[in-house]
């Protein structure tokens, strides 16, 4: 079966520096990733091929990164522009034509979680800038706290012409162990056609080195029950998968999470829906 990785990052500190590593507890992730190392832990793993996503709000990183898309290891990126400036020049500096997504650009993220204004996501300009994107074919990748899903399924309904792309789903807190309220915003969100779910990042919610299969059983049945195995996809969340028992035991887990589904339905989560939502499109 073939497996698409539709989240992986690459970084170069000493243009996109990744201030948030702590030496101390992140060692396992200290240092820079480039093609040759995505590479060969997707050979390790059995991985196809994988999308690059932004790790900085910065145009010159997605410049950067799809530079490094072969078709093969790198099937393409999730970038970034400024959603509340000019779309359409930001991708013609990033090798668009006029009107056109550069090649290898297949979704747009921007760092809400991480932003001062928890609201980002509401501004009116940041509005206008999504309309465009759905105007263009090209997906928003949605990487919020907990708190902030109700605001992306708001967001969400507001833009019914964009597709929208919940990462990590939503970072359910697996530390506090009280999941209700993420499990109702979660449904919101799975109610509403124009949205499809990553599940990856979730052990990194949890105990890093301790998690186990039962740990996540809970968040990824409610992603099957608010979603479907057609409108989730696999992510490692490489490298940062090395902090939690390393890629492999996250994919062993997320099979075994699965194991109930039939055969195409495994196929969807692990490379369908990835496809079809980034690689199906007008930019593919």
């Amino acid at each position: 079966m073939t497996v698409l990785d539709a989240h992986a990052h690459l970084w170069t500190r000493a243009s996109t520096p990744q201030p948030w590593i702590d030496p101390g507890s992140m060692a396992a992730i200290d240092r820079d990733f480039g093609v040759a190392d995505l590479g060969e832990a997707q050979q390790a793993a059995g991985i196809d091929g994988a999308l690059l996503v932004q790790s900085s709000n910065d145009l010159r990183e997605t410049r950067d990164l799809l530079a490094l898309v072969d078709g093969a290891a790198v099937r393409g990126v999730v970038g970034w522009v400024d959603l509340e400036g000019d779309v359409a020049q930001q991708l013609e500096e990033l090798g668009g034509g006029a009107g056109e997504v550069p090649a290898g650009l297949v979704g747009i993220r921007h760092l809400a979680h991480q932003d001062p204004d928890p609201q980002w996501l509401g501004r009116p300009a940041v509005g206008r800038g999504l309309d465009a994107l759905g105007d263009l074919g090209l997906p928003f990748d949605l990487v919020v706290l907990p708190a902030q899903l109700p605001l992306a399924a708001e967001v969400a309904r507001a833009h019914p012409g964009t597709r929208f792309v919940l990462d990590h789903l939503g970072k359910p807190p697996l530390a506090s162990g009280d999941l209700a309220a993420w499990r109702s915003d979660l449904a919101a969100l799975g109610r509403l056609d124009n949205v499809v779910a990553k599940l990856s990042g979730l052990a990194i919610e949890g105990d890093w080195a301790g998690w186990t299969v039962d740990d996540l059983r809970e968040p990824v049945e409610a992603a099957l029950a608010a979603f479907g195995p057609s409108r989730l996809m696999f992510g490692s969340d490489w490298p940062l998968v090395r902090l939690t028992r390393g890629l492999d035991a996250w994919l062993e887990a997320l099979r075994t999470l699965l194991g109930d589904l039939s055969g195409d339905e495994r196929a969807a989560v692990f490379a369908g829906t990835a496809e079809r939502t980034y690689l199906g499109g007008p930019h593919a």
